[in-house]
C-alpha cells in the first residue's frame, strides 16, 4: 500500500459525515476539541460584553445605566461564564484537540464520551443564556453565598438556573477528566514513557486529577442547597442544625483549587511554546513536574484563606496563612525554570512571545496581589473590596489569557494550515496590555480606599470617581484589543497562504503530521525514544506516512490504535474505537430533560428522563465488544498485541478507577458536611436519632458481603469455562439486600424539614440506594452480555469493570449505615 493509498483509506474511516449531520455525529477528537474552542471563546466574548457592562454602570456615579436587581444578575453572569463556561472548556478543548497529537496516537481513550460531555457544556451553558435573556439569570454572585441565595431571600427562579446549570456543565467537566486522564496514561505512542511524555501532558494529567477531586464538593454543595430550595431540608439554615457556612467550606474546597486548576493549563502552554520561541529546550523539565504535582496538592489546603473574616479560630488563621504563602514556592520554581530558559536560548519576539512576556509581567504582580491577602491583618482590611477583584484579573487574566492567546497564534498554523496575512496581532496585544493594566491597577487602587465589590453605586463625595472612570476607559481599550485579536485569528484561518507544516520548528509530535491535520492524525504511530522525537528525527513526517510505524495497514475498516504499560511506554494491547454516532448528543439532550424538569419543578417528568438515560447507556455499553475471540493483532515491528476485551485492566476498567475517584471525594465531601455539622453547627444534637435496627442493618451487611465474595466467584467461573449466571444472580440479590437497607434509612430518617440530621440521612441513604440500584443495573447487564455470547475465558474485561463498582458500593454503604444506625445504638 503507498503513501496516497494509505491516506484515502485511513480518511475513510476515520472522517466525519459531511455537513450538519457530521457535526452532531462525530466522535473525532479534532472536532469535538474545535468545537469545545468554538463554543468557549463564545462564551468569552458574551462574558467580555458583561464585564463592559459593569465597567459602564461604575464609569460615573449614581449611574442609572442599570439597576440593582439588573446589575446583580450582570456581575454573577459575568463570573459564572468566565470561570465555568470559558476557562475550564478552553482547557478541556485545547487538551482533547493537542494531546492525541502530543502523544502520537490516533484518539482519545473514549471518543463518544468527549461528545458527550460537549453537548452537556453546550446544553448547560444555553440554558444559562436563556436565563439571562429572560431577566431571570442568577444574582447571588459567582460563589452563590446562602443564606442569600436560600429560599427566603432568593425565592424566585434565579439562583435554580445557577445550581442546576452549573451542574449540568460540571457533567462536562469530569466526563473531559476522566477522558484525559486516562489518554495520558494508557494512549501514548510506543516507547514515550512517563518521562518523555510532552510537558503539556503533565500539566494537563496535573489538572484533571485537579478537576476530579475538586468539582465533587461544589456539586455535593449545589445539590444541597437545591435541594433546601425546592424541598425545605435546612442543610444551611443554623435555627434547624445547619450553618450557612458549610456552603463556605464545600465551594472554597473547589474554589481555590479552581484557580490552579485554570492557571495549570497555560503554564503547559508555556513550557510548550517558550523553548521553542528562544530556541532552545526547557529548563528543569523534572523540577517543573514536580512543581506542578505540588502545587495541585498545597491548592486543596488552603482553601480557608477565603474564610478569614468569618471568625475561625485563630490557630486556624495562622496554619492557613502560612500554607497560603507556601504555595508561593512551586510557583516560584517554575517561574525561574521559564527565566533560564529564556536566558540559555535566543529569544524571538514572535506574536506568541509577546503574550508569553505580557503573562510573566501581569502574572507576577497577581502572585504578589496574593501573597499580600494571605496576611491575615491585611486580608481583614481588603476582603470584599474591588483589591480582591482587582488581584483575582490579575491572576487569571496573566495566568490564563495571555498564555492561551500565544497558544492560539502558536497553534492556529496547525490548525488551518496558514500563516498570517494581515498583521494585526502587535497592535492587538498592545491594546490588551495596556488596558488591562489601566483597568485592574485602577481597581487595586479604589479598593485600598474602600470601594467594596459588587456594589452598582457610589456617591460622589466618596472620592472614587475619576479612578473608576480611567479604569472603565481601560476597560474599553482592553476589549477593543480582544476584537483585535479575534479578527486576526479569523482572518488568519480563512486567508489562503498556505504555511509549512512546522513553522516554528518544534520538535514535539503535534507538527509531524500535515496541516491541517488528517482525521487519523498519524498514517503509522511512531517510537519514541525521547522528549523531542521530531527535533530528533527530521524525517520522522515522511517515514510515518509511508507506513514505517505501527498499524500501518488499516484493518477491517476499524478506527485502531494501541495501549502502552503507564511507567515504560511498552505497548500492551490493541484498541478497536467506536465510529460516529448522534448517541452522545441525544443522551446529553435526555439528561438535559432531567435538569430542566428539575429547574422548572415538573417533577412528573424526572422519572422518564432518567429512564431514557438508562435505556441509552444500556445501548451505549452493548454496542462494544465482540462475540467472537479475536487473534492477535499484529501492529508492526514484529509485535502482535491482544484485544482489549482480552485483557484485566481494560480502558473502561481504567475509566471507572478515575470516574470512582470523583465520585468518592463527592461522598468524602457528604461525610465531612455531616461531620461539620454535627461539631459545629448550633442546634444540636438533634431532638430524636434515627432509630437502629439490626432487621435493616445486618440484611445490608450481608449483602454487600455476598455481592463482594459473588461477584468474583462469577469471574472465577468465567476465567474456567463455566456458567457465571448464578455468581452473578446472587450478586444481584446482595445489591438487591443493600438497596432495601438504603431504603430503610430513607423511609425512617427522622423528619427531614426538621432538621439537618434528618435532611443528611436522607441524603446518605439515597446515596447509598441509587448505587444499590446502579450496581443491580450492572450486573444485569454484564449477565445479559453472557447470555449473548459477549463473554468468554478470553473476553473477560467486563468482570473486572463490574467488580470494581461492586466494591465501591461495599464500602460506602457499609459507612453509611454505620453512620445512621450506630450514634442510635450509642443513644
Amino acid at each position: 500500500m503507498n503513501t496516497l493509498e494509505r491516506h484515502r483509506k485511513l480518511s475513510a474511516i476515520w472522517s466525519s459525515e459531511p455537513g450538519a449531520r457530521g457535526l452532531v455525529s462525530t466522535v473525532n477528537h479534532t472536532d469535538v476539541g474545535r468545537m469545545f474552542l468554538t463554543v468557549s471563546f463564545f462564551f468569552f466574548l458574551v462574558g467580555g460584553v458583561l464585564a463592559m457592562l459593569i465597567r459602564a454602570q461604575l464609569a460615573t456615579p449614581q449611574s442609572a445605566f442599570a439597576g440593582p436587581e439588573i446589575y446583580n444578575q450582570i456581575f454573577t453572569m459575568h463570573g459564572t461564564i468566565m470561570m465555568f463556561l470559558f476557562a475550564i472548556p478552553t482547557f478541556e478543548g485545547l487538551a482533547m484537540y493537542l494531546l492525541p497529537k502530543m502523544l502520537g496516537t490516533r484518539d482519545l481513550a473514549f471518543p463518544r464520551l468527549s461528545a458527550y460531555g460537549f453537548w452537556c457544556y453546550v446544553f448547560g451553558g444555553t440554558m444559562m443564556l436563556v436565563s439571562m435573556v429572560l431577566g431571570i439569570a442568577p444574582d447571588g454572585g459567582w460563589f452563590m453565598y446562602p443564606p442569600l441565595t436560600g429560599a427566603i431571600y432568593s425565592p424566585g427562579i434565579n439562583t435554580d438556573f445557577w445550581l442546576i446549570g452549573i451542574t449540568f456543565v460540571e457533567i462536562s467537566a469530569i466526563a473531559a477528566a476522566v477522558e484525559i486522564t486516562v489518554s495520558i496514561l494508557k494512549y501514548r505512542a510506543p516507547g514515550m514513557s512517563l518521562d518523555k511524555m510532552p510537558i503539556f501532558a503533565w500539566y494537563a494529567l496535573v489538572t484533571a486529577l485537579m478537576i476530579m477531586t475538586g468539582f465533587p464538593p461544589l456539586i455535593l454543595g449545589s445539590i444541597l442547597l437545591e435541594l433546601e430550595r425546592a424541598f425545605g431540608l435546612p442543610f444551611f439554615q443554623a435555627e434547624f442544625g445547619g450553618d450557612s457556612l458549610l456552603w463556605q467550606h464545600l465551594f472554597w474546597l473547589f474554589g481555590h483549587p479552581e484557580v490552579y486548576i485554570i492557571f495549570l493549563p497555560a503554564a503547559g502552554v508555556i513550557s510548550t511554546i517558550l523553548p521553542v520561541m528562544c530556541r532552545t529546550t526547557l529548563l528543569g523539565y523534572g523540577w517543573i513536574v514536580a512543581s506542578a504535582t505540588g502545587l495541585a496538592f498545597l491548592s486543596f489546603g488552603i482553601w480557608v484563606h477565603h474564610m478569614f473574616t468569618t471568625g475561625i479560630p485563630h490557630m486556624g488563621l495562622a496554619f492557613f496563612s502560612a500554607a497560603s504563602t507556601l504555595v508561593a514556592v512551586p510557583t516560584g520554581v517554575q517561574l525561574f525554570a521559564w527565566i533560564g530558559t529564556m536566558w540559555k536560548g535566543k529569544p524571538s519576539l514572535r506574536m506568541p512571545m509577546l503574550h508569553l512576556l505580557g503573562f510573566f509581567f501581569t502574572f507576577v504582580i497577581g502572585g504578589l496581589t496574593g501573597v499580600m491577602v494571605a496576611v491575615v491583618p491585611f486580608d481583614w482590611q481588603a476582603h470584599d473590596t474591588a483589591f480582591v477583584t482587582a488581584h483575582l484579573h490579575y491572576v487569571l487574566f496573566g495566568g490564563f489569557v495571555f498564555p492561551i492567546m500565544a497558544g492560539l497564534y502558536y497553534w492556529m498554523p496547525h490548525v488551518s494550515g496558514r500563516k498570517r496575512f494581515f498583521k494585526l496581532g502587535e497592535l492587538a496585544f498592545a491594546l490588551v496590555f495596556i488596558g488591562f493594566h489601566v483597568t485592574f491597577m485602577a481597581m487595586h487602587w479604589v479598593g485600598l480606599m474602600g470601594q467594596r465589590r459588587r456594589i452598582s453605586t457610589y456617591l460622589p463625595e466618596d472620592g472614587w470617581t475619576t479612578i473608576n472612570l480611567i479604569s472603565s476607559i481601560g476597560s474599553f481599550v482592553l476589549a477593543i484589543g480582544i476584537a483585535m485579536v479575534i479578527v486576526d485569528l479569523v482572518l488568519h484561518a480563512f486567508t489562503a497562504r498556505r504555511s509549512r507544516r512546522d513553522p516554528w520548528k518544534a520538535g514535539t509530535l503535534e507538527w509531524a503530521m500535515m496541516t491541517p491535520p488528517p482525521a487519523y492524525n498519524f498514517a503509522s504511530l511512531p517510537h519514541v525514544n525521547s522528549r523531542q522525537p521530531l527535533a530528533d528525527d527530521p524525517d520522522l513526517p515522511i517515514r510515518l506516512a509511508r507506513g514505517e510505524g505501527y498499524l500501518s495497514e488499516p484493518e477491517q475498516g476499524w478506527r485502531e490504535s494501541v495501549t502502552v504499560e503507564i511507567a515504560t511506554g511498552k505497548p500492551d494491547f490493541h484498541i478497536i474505537y467506536p465510529t460516529n454516532t448522534r448517541l452522545p448528543i441525544v443522551m446529553a439532550a435526555v439528561t438535559g430533560v432531567f435538569f430542566v424538569s428539575l429547574l422548572l419543578k415538573f417533577y412528573w417528568t424526572i422519572p422518564l428522563a432518567v429512564v431514557g438515560v438508562t435505556i441509552l447507556a444500556w445501548r451505549w455499553a452493548w454496542s462494544l465488544g465482540h462475540r467472537t475471540d479475536l487473534p492477535l493483532r499484529a501492529i508492526g515491528q514484529g509485535l502482535e498485541l491482544a484485544n482489549a476485551t482480552q485483557v484485566g485492566r481494560s480502558p473502561s476498567w481504567w475509566g471507572s478507577v478515575f470516574l470512582l475517584t470523583a465520585n468518592a471525594t463527592f461522598f468524602g465531601s457528604l461525610l465531612f458536611g455531616f461531620a461539620f455539622l454535627w461539631t459545629v453547627a448550633p442546634a444540636w444534637p438533634p431532638p430524636a436519632w434515627f432509630d437502629a435496627s439490626l432487621l435493616e442493618l445486618v440484611p445490608g451487611v450481608l449483602g454487600t458481603g455476598l455481592a463482594v465474595v459473588s461477584i468474583r466467584r462469577a469471574a472465577g467461573a468465567n476465567a474456567q469455562g463455566g456458567d457465571p449466571r448464578i455468581w452473578l444472580g446472587l450478586a444481584f440479590v446482595g445489591a438487591l439486600f443493600v438497596g432495601a437497607a438504603a431504603l430503610g434509612i430513607v423511609v425512617r430518617a427522622p423528619t427531614p424539614a426538621d432538621h439537618a440530621y434528618g435532611a443528611t440521612l436522607l441524603v446518605l441513604g439515597g446515596y447509598a440506594l441509587f448505587h444499590a440500584a446502579l450496581v443491580a443495573l450492572m450486573v444485569a447487564f454484564l449477565a445479559a452480555r453472557v447470555v449473548r455470547g459477549f463473554t468468554s475465558p478470553r473476553r473477560h474485561a467486563e468482570f473486572p469493570v463490574v467488580t470494581l463498582w461492586v466494591d465501591y458500593l461495599a464500602a460506602t454503604a457499609l459507612l453509611i449505615l454505620a453512620v445512621a444506625h450506630v450514634p442510635g445504638m450509642m443513644a
